[in-house]
């Protein structure tokens, strides 16, 4: 049994379509209104059918007040970790403390290459990673006061000048199922978000949290310092089934306690573009699974929203 203890986040997760703009906000409003802690949105810049998702971050922080945002997971390939680093911070700082930030390694690598970007393998795309969350840490640190230098094989700076500083902590959540950038995330990344649909059998979930758990502990980190979350999909049905995350509510409930206080898991990130679906996510599932999580921990529930929105740890 894994609990690392983290309290509990329950988002969606919007697709960013640009045909129907009333869309996209009316579901991160009714995420807001449902009392749900995060809205996010996958990050593709080659599709001309979705919104620029940087852009939609700014509006939408705009237009709602509590809720956190975040891409999930932003395609590093075709942005500069310098320029995100500056941008995560300025919309953090703009927004009350309520960004965070996914990054992935990067997919789709020929409509990467006709936007401009470079092609990499798997293994460099890793290392290109990894390089970006150092330069992006070096340019929040504003304690040091030296300029950033960071001469890497993909990414370098030479000289840039640091900061702003986020106004919270802000995590940095990796997209990551192969071992390699599993590692990466148990030594550098404050969270791991994968998609429950790409992983076989809650065995893939175990084996990946036993590779992010040794890199953490290998780097003189504690496995806990990487808050797991995981981004679902299911359906609502007014009889219980053998499926995950296909029944009623309780089913959901039982289902999900189960990923949290045996599997670690701690955030739940529901697709689908439903909102019936994300109003009882937010206002029967949740409250009910931090309930189940509290007293198998021997706490108290947790409120509705964290008092402090930008608190992602």
């Amino acid at each position: 049994m894994t609990d690392y203890g983290h309290d509990l986040l329950f988002g969606s997760f919007i697709t960013p379509t640009n045909a129907d703009p009333e869309q996209v906000l009316a579901l991160t409003s009714a995420s807001e209104a449902a009392g749900l802690d995060l809205a996010t949105f996958q990050d593709h810049p080659y599709q001309p059918g979705f919104f620029d998702t940087w852009t939609l971050l700014s509006f939408l922080a705009a237009r709602t007040s509590t809720i956190r945002l975040t891409a999930n997971v932003l395609n590093l390939p075709l942005r500069p970790p310098a320029v995100v680093a500056r941008a995560a911070a300025s919309l953090d700082i703009l927004s009350g403390g309520r960004i965070e930030l996914g990054l992935g390694a990067g997919a789709f690598w020929d409509a990467i290459v006709a936007m401009g970007g470079e092609r990499l393998t798997p293994g460099e795309s890793i290392t290109a990673l990894g390089e970006a969350i150092e330069i992006i840490r070096g340019i929040w640190d504003t304690g040091d006061h030296s300029r950033l230098r960071v001469d890497g094989t993909h990414h370098r700076v030479d000289g840039a000048k640091r900061g702003p500083a986020p106004a919270h902590d802000m995590g940095i959540w990796l997209g990551a199922y192969k071992p390699r950038i599993l590692r990466l995330t148990g030594r550098a990344a404050d969270g791991w978000l994968p998609s429950l649909a790409y992983m076989k059998s809650i065995q893939d979930l175990v084996d990946a949290n036993e590779i992010i758990d040794g890199a953490a502990s290998a780097a003189g980190r504690q496995p806990g310092d990487v808050r797991r979350l995981l981004n679902i999909t299911g359906r609502l049905t007014s009889a219980p089934s053998e499926q995950m995350l296909v029944g009623p509510p309780e089913q959901w409930v039982e289902q999900l306690a189960t990923l949290t206080l045996e599997h670690g898991f701690s955030g739940y990130v529901l697709g689908g573009d439903d909102p019936r679906a994300i109003a009882v996510l937010g206002e029967e599932i949740a409250p009910a699974l931090r309930e189940i999580v509290a007293a198998e921990r021997g706490s108290s529930p947790e409120p509705r929203r964290p008092e402090r929105p930008g608190d992602a740890r």
